[in-house]
Formats: C-alpha cells, structure tokens, sequence
C-alpha cells in the first residue's frame, strides 16, 4: 500500500479559502484584492460610488450579502461602495465583510489622512489582510473562524468547513474544545462526513470573545489519523453595550475665584463592547447644568478624557453672589465615537464652589455700650459682625482679642459658635470706687487667615464703652481671718480683741454694727457698736466644738444701707493647754486562772486629754494596799504601760484592785480606777468565770466597809 498523503484541513468563515496545491483549484474563494487604500476627502457623499469590490465564492455568489464596519456605509449588490449621507470623518479603517453559504472573507480599506477613531480588526481578530497561512508541508491549514455576535435565527447555522484534499474512504471529523465537548458545550458542531462547521446559539462576545477549538480525523474505530489541528473562532463585536458610569456619586470641588480652565473632577464610563473598537470608543458631554445663572456654561467636559473644568472667568465663580453654590451636571457617555448612532448613557456630577476667606469681618457698628454693677461677673454684651463667607468654615469663625484697656485682665472675650458673636465677660470684680468707667478696644480676625489680595480695615475694630454702677457693698474685715491665742479656762469675761470692719462705700457715710453669726460652743460675745469680743463661758481646749486647739467663730458687720449690707469675718482662737484633765486607765476588766504558773495578769495602758507636758509619763501605784493583803504587784513597763501580777495564786473569785495613776502636769492630776480581776478556773482546756463567787474585796475596803456599818448602827 502507498502511502496516504498528508490531510488538508481549512476552516472557512471570515473567509473560506480551499487550499489545496496550484494544480487542484483554478478558483480562489474571497475578494480578489483586500487591501485597499484611498484619500480622505473634504467629505464623503452621498450615494456617491468610492471603490469597487470583486469577491467570489467560485460557487456563483448565491445569497451574496455584504456588511461594512461603519453604520455610514454599504456596499451594493455590484460591489460598489457608497455612503449613506454625506459625511466628513469615518476613522482611518473601514472592514468590508461579504458572505455566501459556501464561502465569506474580509477586506480592509485604508484611509489615508483619516482620523484614528477606531482600532484596528487585525489586533482583534488576529486576521492575516493577505492570504491565509501559507501550505506546510503537511498541507494543513488554519485559519480563524468569524462570527457575529447577536445573530439571529435561524440555527444550526454554517460557519465554516474543514476540507480534506486526500482523506481516506470512511474516515469522520471530530471537532472539540470548550464550546464542543467542554462547558459551554454544544455551542459548535461538525458534520463528521462533509465538515462543515455550524453554530447552535447566539454568542455574546461579552462573555466569551475567543474559542480555541480543535479538528482531527478520525477512522472508523475513532482512532486519530490526523491532527488535532488548532480552530480559533472569534466572535465579532457589535454595538450592544451602553455607556454606564460606575463609580459615583460623582462630586467634585472648586474654590472660588479659580482661574478659567481649573479642572474640577473626571468622570469616566465603561463600555463592556470591544475596547479596539468604535463600539466602545467613548465621547463625553454636558445635556444640562443645573442651575443655569449666572451662565448656562459654567463648565466643560472634555469628550475624550471626561474632565470638566471651568469656563467662566474668576469674577463669575464668586460663592458669595451665586444664587447656589452647588451645580448638578447631567452627562452623557456616547459610544461610537460620539457620533448620532451611538448608545449613550448618563450620570449626574455634582460640583461644590468651596469658599476661600476673601471677606474679611466687620462690627456691626464702631461703638458698643455696656452697664455692669460693681462686684458682678460674666457676659456684659454681645459684639455682632457681619461676613460674608460660608458659615460652616474657618474663613467664617471670628476669633476677638482686647487689644487696649484690659491692663488687669478683667475682661475676657469669647465667640459664641452658633452666632459668631463676641460674648464680653467679667472675669474680675469691678470696684466703682476705683473706677467707674472703662473703655476696651477689641479687633475681630478669622480663624482662616484673608487671601492675599485681602486685609483687615477699620471695620474689624471696635470700641466697648463699660459703666460700673455702685452697690452697696458689705463691709470687709479686717484682717481676716483674725487670729488670737489664750489659755483655756480663762475667767468669764476675759476680752479677746476688738474687730475691726471698714465700707468699701468710701464715697457713702455709714455705720457699721457687729453681731455674732456662728458660735458653736455659745463661748462668746461681741459689742455691737465697738466690735469688742469677750467671753461668756470657760475656753475648753478638750471640747468637741475645738479642732486641733482652733476654736472658729463667725462675726457679721452690718452697715446701715438701705437695704443694709453685710460682710462676715472669721475668728480664730488658738487654746493653749492646761492639765485639767486626770489620766485613765484601760483596760479596766482582767481574768487570771486560780492555777496559773504564769502570774502576769494584765498589761494596763493610761491616756490624757491634755497635751504634752501634761501627759506621760504616767506613774501606775495600786492605792492603799495593807501589808498582810499584799498579793499584787505593778511594775512600770514604759512611760504609757504597766504590767499587773499576782505574787501567789487566789481562789477562782471576783477582786476589785484600785489603781492610781498620776500625769506629769504642774501641778500632776491623778486618777484612781478600780480594775476588776476574774481569777477563773481552767481545767481541760475550758475556762469557767461563771462560779467565781461573790465578789471579793481588798482588805482595805473590807476596813471601810465595816466602819461605814458601824456608823449606821
């Protein structure tokens, strides 16, 4: 057997060309020229023949239907190409694209001197303007398959055909890939036995722009005889996509005053048709401005770039003469290039004219009048100004400052942040015996500093003329508070100082009259008329109405003003100690056990009311205790403790033992406090107090007790 010859493979769609070699065809499906070149002229006119195209589909060109990449244009049933109305820019390329059921390709018509409107089809359909790939040595050839997205029905439709100039008898086609035998599957068929190639659907190019395909033979039994050979079918754009804007809102600024062309903001829309062609080549323009003062063209948009700038002059863009400072643009994207066959789409921009300080603040008037009475604090008056900027900024806010007549710095000012006013106070009191009158001069400045071409005139100060009216103050002590020291327990009547009160009314005559406000011990007395302070109790330094040796009193000073004022002093009265207070014992209750080995009984602390010296060191003795009753013993421990002992052990009864303790004072005080001693039995670890007995006296008292008997007998 001879060998087989190698397979031909041609895929036919934008065009259909069966190769074989020179000798096997006399007819080359397709245009017989598809480049062309022709100068752009002043316009194209209507119905006026451009060129004409030759194409065959060496079948007789049955159903013959032409297409043309520009709406403007068509090609008539002899080939002529002709314009569908005058017209002065078509690009620099126009694609013609003619199709038979047996046979389809595609010229290109270049425009010498036209615009670059549009992309190239080459880029995007990969399309080769000369032949088709050239033989190889195999003899297969490839050639993409194009196809119009949005075709209509009916389906199947014809897209293409795989020719096989040498293929054994019942050997099949097989085409696979994604849109064949992989998801989406059962976009794309061949017929096994003549293949051609066939389309089942609408294609979106949106979704899907390129499907690489595969094509082999097979034998009967499906084995591979030749390929698979690659099949790239790309589908062709059309125009159904509109422009649509993305990413709004869409808001932009501009000062104020900008000069003419300052750009504001760019808007750019989306096109999801095919960006290498017109059908998404974007031009942009304003459809309305709202409002339309003080012109109806206060911006432009650039229709290639989408940026809007301004077009007034500065004078124009001034915030403060605009009826509103916020404009709302309608745009509109329009898709093919911008011409009347375009789909469009549209958003609205909104621009903000931001204010810049070119207004400077001004009083309301040059002169302000205010009264306060003397002693008072706070807002005496409210300074008003005017500006013109927008409120909500910094080139609005007012800042005040006292720049004359403050030397004590009485007076505070302060800007009110809902009125933008200036709140004068009074931090200090005002004496109108000192002065009666005050005259303030006050400037007003903006957060913001002005803009260069701007500054502060006479306007932005101002002058606050202040009456101080007379009250009539209370009368001031002096000095206060007063301060006296004695010793406590001085006699009834003891004079402690005069006070003394003067009214700061030095230009009103009037008398003064003393009374006591606050005396919590009731220890004092004042004259009315003198202010002499003597005493009506004894001075207890140990009192619970004295703090630390201070005993405070309060005196009142009343004037004879009509109503009549009042000024309050205070007294301090500093105790000085003296020992007139005994020292105590404590604790004063003990328990000892009737068995104990340990004979200590209890550890005796003293205390004192009074200061040191009159205090420690304190001297412990038990008071009178006969010599055949000597059982206890009191040993000093330090100057504030002793320590109580048995010198044997008692029988389990209650003992009073009287104890002496003597301060230090000049002269000493002393105490004596009976303690009261439990002497208990204690066996297993239990102690019992209950059944000590009745209660056991020292033999001194016993000694006492029968004398006081016999002397009631």
């Amino acid at each position: 057997m001879q060998p087989r010859t190698p397979l031909v493979l041609c895929v036919l769609l934008s065009q259909v060309l069966l190769l074989t070699s020179a000798e096997d065809l006399d007819c080359t499906p397709g245009f017989q020229q598809k480049v062309f070149h022709i100068n752009q002229p002043a316009e194209f006119i209507e119905d006026q023949s451009i060129l004409n195209l030759t194409f065959s589909d060496c079948k007789g060109n049955d159903k013959l239907r032409y297409e043309v990449s520009s709406p403007y244009f068509k090609v008539n049933s002899d080939g002529g190409l002709v314009a569908l109305r005058n017209i002065t820019a078509v690009g620099k390329t126009l694609f013609v694209h003619a199709r038979t059921p047996h046979a389809e390709d595609m010229a290109e018509l270049v425009i010498v001197g036209g615009r670059d409107i549009q992309g190239s089809l080459q880029d995007i359909f990969k399309f080769a303007r000369t032949s088709p790939v050239p033989r190889q040595k195999r003899s297969i050839v490839v050639s993409p398959i194009l196809i119009p997205e949005n075709q209509r029905q009916p389906f199947p439709r014809d897209v293409g055909k795989v020719v096989d100039s040498d293929r054994p008898e019942r050997s099949k086609f097989r085409l696979t890939g994604k849109g064949v035998d992989q998801e989406p599957k059962g976009i794309f068929r061949i017929n096994e036995n003549t293949g051609s190639v066939s389309v089942t659907r609408t294609l979106d190019r949106e979704v899907i722009a390129v499907y690489q395909l595969f094509v082999e033979t097979t034998d009967v039994n499906g084995k591979t005889l030749e390929g698979p050979v690659p099949l790239e079918v790309i589908v062709i754009d059309q125009n159904d996509n509109r422009p649509i804007f993305r990413e709004g809102p869409y808001i932009g600024h501009v000062m104020e005053g900008s000069p003419t062309g300052t750009t504001v903001m760019r808007m750019t829309a989306f096109d999801a048709d095919d960006p290498a062609t017109d059908n998404a080549l974007l031009r942009y323009n304003i459809r309305q401005q709202t409002p339309d003062k003080p012109s109806p063209n206060m911006f432009y948009i650039d229709p290639e770039k989408g940026d809007i700038v301004t077009v007034v002059s500065p004078a124009l863009l001034d915030r403060e003469t605009l009826e509103n400072p916020k404009y709302e643009l309608i745009i509109e994207a329009q898709d093919m290039a911008g011409l009347d066959v375009g789909l469009t789409g549209t958003a609205t921009a909104t621009i903000m004219i931001d204010d810049k300080n070119d207004h400077s603040p001004k009083f309301t008037k040059k002169e302000f009048q205010a009264t306060v009475e003397e002693g008072a604090v706070g807002v005496i008056v409210n300074l008003t100004v005017e500006d013109k900027d927008d409120p909500t900024t910094g080139a609005w806010r007012a800042a005040y400052t006292i720049i004359n007549g403050n030397p004590g710095q009485s007076f505070e000012i302060h800007t009110n942040p809902q009125t933008n006013e200036g709140m004068l106070s009074v931090v200090k009191p005002l004496d109108y015996e000192i002065s009666a009158f005050h005259t303030l001069l006050i400037k007003v400045e903006n957060e913001d500093p002005l803009v260069p071409d701007v500054s502060y005139g006479p306007s932005s100060t101002a002058t606050v003329h202040i009456t101080v009216l007379d009250v009539n103050e209370g009368p001031v002590f002096y000095p206060d508070p007063m301060m006296v020291t004695r010793q406590e327990n001085i006699s009834v009547g003891s004079v402690l100082l005069t006070v003394n009160a003067t009214d700061p009314d030095s230009l009103q005559h009037q008398t003064i009259r003393y009374s006591v406000y606050k005396d919590p011990a009731g220890w004092l007395n004042i004259n009315p008329i003198n202010g002499t302070v003597d005493t009506t109790a004894v001075l207890d330094r140990e009192s619970p109405f004295v703090d630390n040796s201070v005993y405070t009193a309060l005196f009142l000073a009343i004037d004879s003003g009509n109503p009549p004022a009042t000024g309050t002093g205070t007294l301090l009265i500093t105790l000085e100690d003296v020992n007139d207070n005994a020292p105590f014992i404590y604790p004063t209750v003990a328990e000892v056990c009737d068995d104990a080995k340990n004979l200590s009984v209890v550890i005796l602390g003293a205390s004192d009311k009074d200061l040191h010296p009159n205090t420690d060191p304190f001297k412990f003795e038990i008071h009178k205790q006969a010599v055949p009753d000597k059982v206890w013993k009191i040993s000093k421990i330090n100057n504030t403790h002793a320590l109580v002992s048995l010198l044997q052990n008692l029988n389990k009864a209650n003992y009073n033992l009287p104890i002496m303790v003597t301060d230090s004072g000049k002269p000493p005080m002393t105490n004596i406090t009976d303690l009261r001693v439990q002497v208990c039995s204690c066996r297993n670890s239990k102690v019992d107090c209950n059944a000590a007995g009745a209660l056991r006296f020292s033999l001194p008292s016993l000694l006492l007790l029968s004398l006081f008997s016999l002397a009631c007998l």
